[in-house]
């Protein structure tokens, strides 16, 4: 599918969003403090670089696991339709884990993926997003932690992507057409 031509402009620098995962990783140590094994669960694919980033900020005994949610194919647009395409390889029966998600921006997929989660036990359930945008909120639905409240604006970078492309930059940018 051809794509109208864009260019990025930086929102977060790649400095911001290391200074604040050391923020996040220092509380989020202080919570589970106690465990013998967090068990961090990404969902892709966005949240790969935040949670090896993160978790390599973590002084605790993690497992890290992933967890495959759409609810955007392609577009830009939430679909609202949460399909679990990859499940996790563990159990996490009576474990703590923390669930790393890149964005909420409707809500439907944290909520969703939240409750799927909640039906196996864990001991303790917390969730992190790198960004929240508060705007888009369909769902009454917070994440225990954010990095950035950030703008009703189209983002990529560090992990994010449009139709698949610029995961690989090391900032948060916003999206803008050009024609």
């Amino acid at each position: 599918m051809p794509h109208r031509p864009y260019v990025i402009d930086q929102l977060i620098s790649a400095k911001s969003i290391a200074a604040r995962i050391e923020d996040l990783a220092r509380e989020i140590k202080t919570e589970f403090g106690g465990t013998d094994k967090l068990v961090v669960v990404g969902l892709l694919r966005g949240s790969f670089v935040f949670i090896a980033d993160l978790v390599r900020e973590l002084d605790l005994p993690v497992e890290v696991d992933f967890l495959e949610a759409s609810s955007y194919g392609d577009g830009m647009e939430s679909t609202r339709e949460v399909r679990i395409l990859k499940d996790l390889r563990g159990q996490i029966e009576g474990r703590d884990v923390l669930v790393v998600e890149d964005i909420v921006d409707t809500g439907h997929t944290l909520h969703h993926v939240t409750d799927y989660l909640g039906t196996r036990h864990p001991a303790k359930l917390r969730t992190i997003a790198l960004l929240d945008k508060p705007a888009r909120r369909e769902v009454p639905l917070k994440a225990d932690w954010t990095g950035f409240e950030i703008p009703d604006e189209f983002v990529v970078g560090y992990g994010i992507d449009f139709a698949q492309r610029n995961r690989n930059l090391p900032f948060i940018g916003k999206v803008r057409f050009t024609k």
